[in-house]
């Protein structure tokens, strides 16, 4: 066996260190058996998203093609909100294809409305009621939030 081959071979055995596999595992135990005591003790959940009474609500349609290029329009009066591809909404195209992709999977039509909600906390939800579907929009920046605010003025 040459220098080099024993060299890549001490090497090979050398890229991941034996402590850190072992760490590795052992923090996955615990994290499982955290879980597992949580779920046992019937420890209350913290960090759920509180759902608060709705304070406003707009009834939409989104419409899209196959570019991305979403419309959002109320269900009501047909009156144009948003587009997509100006003022910052393509997040609207995002959740556009989230419904659509949703509404696909349990066989319900696309021309359904939804429900764009401001809560009383000032959080902003998607509720779609065909599918049981409700999207907290909170963590998603301000500009994808702030094009859904927009559509409730």
């Amino acid at each position: 066996m040459t220098d080099l081959q024993q060299q890549m071979r001490h090497r090979d055995k050398e890229m991941v260190p034996r402590i850190l596999v072992q760490a590795m595992f052992a923090l996955m135990f615990a994290s499982v058996g955290l879980v597992a005591f949580a779920q046992w003790t019937d420890r209350p959940q913290v960090g759920v998203i509180v759902e608060a009474p709705i304070v406003q609500e707009r009834a939409i349609l989104l419409t899209g093609d196959r570019t991305g290029n979403y419309i959002a329009t109320d269900a009501m009066t047909g009156d144009v909100l948003a587009v997509s591809s100006e003022n910052k909404s393509g997040f609207i195209g995002v959740i556009g294809r989230v419904m659509d992709r949703e509404r696909m999977l349990k066989n319900v039509s696309s021309t359904e409305p939804f429900n764009v909600v401001l809560r009383e906390n000032g959080n902003i939800a998607i509720i779609d009621d065909s599918t049981d579907n409700v999207i907290e929009l909170i963590g998603y920046g301000a500009d994808n939030i702030a094009a859904f605010a927009r559509i409730l003025n």
